[in-house]
């Protein structure tokens, strides 16, 4: 086990959807009292069962966004809730889906609100995919102001809508948006000397004007939910900024559909208030590698 011990706060992260894996959660299942009855109760909540999807699902059927979101999202609470005792967050953030789970950690939600949250959203997202078929590509060696004047104007063009949706970490930004308009962008990325240019196996043009949809259906949902004042600061996508107010987080948060995701300004912002140790709650490493990529002199690591 690594050793968190630090006198700056420790900013817990976690991760979203793309994490997955088969397999996933089952040694976290069998060593831990308390992420096993987090798993259990996730089964009971969806009414499916989700821990054989877990333990035995292919990666076709864990890559399904009804299945994908709820899984990321009950693991990676099931290990924030399996942590070391005394091991607590000083400040949290999720990236995109992600950031259900650091409102848990917060205390903003509860899990069964966050859960049910999540389904809805996940189920919002496929049917705006079906509604507005969309994409994602990575784009790799560019300066984020070269991709986002490259994207205004392939827009402005009238070949469709793309924008930046993952401002993942300096050169590593992910564009979203109509198939059309994204294949375009991602040529002329190329011509303004992008390193590498990679369309995602993804099936939807998340964190882009096409989700609206979503975010209308969602917006009820979360209307209906409790929203309590978090226990410690949440960084949240839109804005890359802390928030604690339920009212701010709860905008935010609908907010995030359609905005991009601010990591890179996110966990600046994190170690500008003084966090110098991260933590990764969930599957894979992505943010700790991330996380070393923005600011180096951090350290970074999983629970596991």
């Amino acid at each position: 086990m690594t050793d968190f011990a630090t006198t700056s706060p420790t900013a817990f992260l976690f991760p979203g959807q793309g994490a997955q894996f088969p397999g996933m959660a089952r040694e976290l299942f069998a060593q831990s009292e308390a992420a096993r009855a987090v798993l259990t109760q996730a089964n009971e909540l969806l009414g499916f069962d989700l821990t054989r999807i877990l333990f035995e699902g292919s990666e076709d059927e864990l890559r399904r966004t009804d299945v994908t979101q709820p899984a990321i999202f009950a693991h990676s609470v099931a290990q924030f809730v399996a942590r070391p005792a005394g091991l607590e967050p000083g400040m949290v953030a999720g990236h995109s889906l992600g950031e259900f789970s650091a409102l848990v950690a917060a205390d903003v939600l509860t899990f069964a609100d966050a859960l049910a949250l999540v389904a809805r959203r996940a189920q919002a997202m496929q049917a705006a995919c079906q509604q507005q078929p969309g994409t994602m590509a990575a784009i790799l060696g560019l300066a984020d102001e070269v991709v986002e004047r490259v994207c205004a104007e392939v827009s402005a063009s009238g070949a469709g809508v793309v924008v930046a949706a993952n401002y993942n970490c300096p050169g590593q930004l992910v564009i979203s948006g109509a198939v059309a308009s994204v294949e375009r962008a991602c040529e002329a990325l190329k011509a303004a000397g992008a390193k590498r240019v990679l369309l995602l196996p993804v099936g939807g043009a998340f964190h882009s004007p096409l989700m609206q949809a979503a975010q209308a259906e969602l917006a009820a949902a979360i209307g209906r939910t409790a929203f309590r004042p978090a226990r410690c600061p949440v960084y949240q996508n839109v804005d890359a900024a802390p928030h604690q107010d339920p009212a701010a987080i709860r905008a935010n948060l609908l907010a995030q559909l359609t905005a991009p995701v601010r990591w890179t300004q996110s966990v600046r912002a994190m170690v500008a208030d003084g966090a110098l140790s991260f933590v990764e709650c969930g599957p894979g490493k992505v943010l700790q590698g991330l996380v070393k990529k923005i600011a180096p002199e951090a350290a970074a690591a999983s629970l596991t």
